[in-house]
């Protein structure tokens, strides 16, 4: 069972996951967080009223994702762009490793391609090779 301190905690380690994506920032329309990478929005979140609220684009699951009862299609329109939120109460668990998985391919359908490409070749790289570049900088 979540409480506010969870739906905070919450809401801070999704966010440190989404700041870790490459050229992403942090801003703050309408009162919300939004992410964004490259000046696009990849996730929208809040905690207000005790209730946790993200919004992502899943432009590959999200017709799955939409099979969850904490799901529903963005409104204002996002929705029929393969746009899903999420709402958490103080009672409901949160599911962080799918929510982080969310947070990914919606980074992934925003970001320009090149962005992606590079994020995907260093993923590609064995992790003795990652270390080598970064010691030879």
């Amino acid at each position: 069972m979540a409480t506010p301190g969870r739906l905070t905690r919450a809401e801070a380690s999704l966010r440190q996951h989404a700041l870790a994506y490459p050229e992403t920032n942090e801003e703050f329309p309408w009162g919300h967080r939004a992410i964004k990478v490259k000046g696009k929005a990849f996730l929208f979140m809040a905690v207000v009223d005790n209730v946790l609220s993200l919004s992502v684009k899943l432009p590959l699951s999200g017709r799955v994702a939409l099979t969850f009862p904490f799901a529903s299609p963005t409104g204002y329109g996002l929705g029929k762009s393969g746009w899903v939120t999420a709402k958490f109460g103080a009672k409901d668990d949160v599911p962080i490793y799918m929510l982080e998985e969310w947070i990914d391919e919606s980074f992934r359908a925003v970001a320009p391609k090149k962005l992606v490409a590079k994020l995907e070749g260093a993923e590609a790289e064995p992790p003795t090779e990652q270390r080598r570049k970064k010691k030879s900088r």
